[in-house]
């Protein structure tokens, strides 16, 4: 295997560290992504995301010269497919990319390739890629036909990592490898054991599939129920915080914490796919999806409440000469990843009530292009502070830091219970 060259297709949040650490065990890898600013900032070692100890780890392979990103793909002996897979807009899996990933290995794959599927998917996604390729490349066998006997074996194995911690994690926690064949497994399994200390469990890919959209359907429905709390306490009265601790000390509870509802490329969009294959049946999971995708509305009712209070105060201004602070647009704390944020969304709404916000994120640069034409400045912290309305919306370790002067505010909303938990 340390012979072997691998192309991992994609060069974001997973693509990019799973390749560097492949890289880093000795294999030389290729990374392609279709973003040119990606492939060359890469090239350059300089990272267009944020994620600690992964600039060194860049600085090492490219020093070594194990690892290099292009925009093509090239032969190689493995490929890992590491590519977004959204939902449209009425929360159908959108796999073009997956399929355009598809589309750039056909003129490449040859007999004795492995093709793994790392991207969250709907069940029978990687029958599906290999019905694409078997189509384009009639001249090769494939596992859904030939068995372990196949020219080209299809594996899938999803990422299960936490943003902040992801090379750490793909190196310790166990993984689930789900082939089209018992052959593809084992290949599979061989290539993550260069780099993975956890261990490593055998399926059939649709088991795999299943697996990642459960994982994420848990977290999902769990968190559900934290919200909903919090919603039902608002509207009786009760301090949720102190609640959620109270009933934390039975020994077999463990509610998790609410916020301003769910973010990121898994928990936020994975569950969709459960709903959208089998609708009947998915009642818990969609639900609970609804409960997280109405959070931030809630929020921003409880803004605008903030708003009028503050508007009582100054009878002579009106809704333009109002400001409101944001603080945090991620979809957690301590990373610069925007993907479904519920801050995002919140933020965005807040705009379009005529006020003037104030946004704080120290761990981005700029606003991103949904904000970049509305009345939202970046701002820091302090300059944030003056605001009339105070929305604390993730739980930055600079937030926390500054609690005692943040939860000074006079018109604080504070869904993430800063300070409180």
């Amino acid at each position: 295997m340390l012979g072997s060259v691998l192309c991992v297709v994609g060069l974001g949040y997973i693509g990019l560290p799973t390749a560097l650490l492949l890289a880093q065990s000795g294999v030389t890898v290729r990374g392609v992504d279709v973003s040119p600013q990606v492939v060359d900032s890469v090239n350059a070692g300089q990272l267009h995301l944020m994620e600690p100890h992964l600039a060194e780890v860049l600085q090492d392979a490219l020093a070594k010269g194990r690892f290099c990103a292009q925009s093509t793909p090239e032969a190689a002996d493995v490929f890992i497919l590491a590519v977004p897979t959204p939902f449209t807009e009425g929360h159908k899996p959108d796999l073009r990319h997956i399929r355009e990933a598809a589309e750039s290995l056909v003129p490449v794959l040859r007999p004795g390739n492995l093709i793994i599927l790392e991207s969250t998917s709907p069940v029978g996604a990687t029958e599906l890629l290999a019905d694409w390729l078997a189509k384009a490349r009639p001249d090769l066998s494939f596992p859904r036909t030939a068995g372990d006997n196949a020219d080209v074996q299809l594996a899938y194995c999803p990422e299960r990592v936490l943003p902040g911690k992801i090379l750490e994690e793909l190196v310790s926690n166990d993984r689930i490898i789900g082939g089209l064949s018992a052959a593809a497994s084992e290949r599979a399994s061989q290539v993550y054991r260069l780099f993975v200390k956890g261990e490593i469990a055998m399926t059939s890919a649709r088991t795999a599939e299943m697996c990642k959209l459960t994982e994420n359907s848990f977290r999902d429905v769990n968190i559900a129920f934290a919200n909903e709390l919090s919603v039902l306490c608002e509207a009786l009265r009760i301090d949720v915080w102190e609640l959620i601790r109270l009933a934390n000390r039975h020994p077999r509870v463990s509610i998790l914490q609410p916020g301003c509802g769910v973010g990121g490329h898994c928990i936020a969009v994975d569950p969709w796919f459960l709903v959208d294959q089998v609708p009947k049946e998915a009642r818990l999971i969609r639900t609970a999806r609804e409960v997280n995708d109405h959070k931030p509305f809630f929020v921003l009712n409880q803004v605008k409440e903030a708003l009028a209070d503050a508007l009582a105060e100054n009878p002579d201004q009106r809704m333009a000469d109002m400001s409101v602070a944001c603080l945090g647009l991620a979809f957690k704390p301590d990373i610069d990843d925007l993907r479904e944020s519920p801050a995002l969304l919140l933020t965005e709404q807040i705009a379009r009530l005529g006020c003037q916000v104030l946004a704080v994120e120290p761990h981005v640069p700029d606003l991103p292009p949904s904000l970049q034409k509305s009345r939202v400045k970046l701002v820091p912290l302090a300059e944030a502070l003056k605001a009339d309305v105070v929305c604390v919306q993730v739980r930055h370790s600079l937030f926390v830091e500054q609690a005692a002067l943040i939860l000074s505010s006079r018109h604080l909303v504070n869904p993430v219970g800063l300070a409180l938990c």
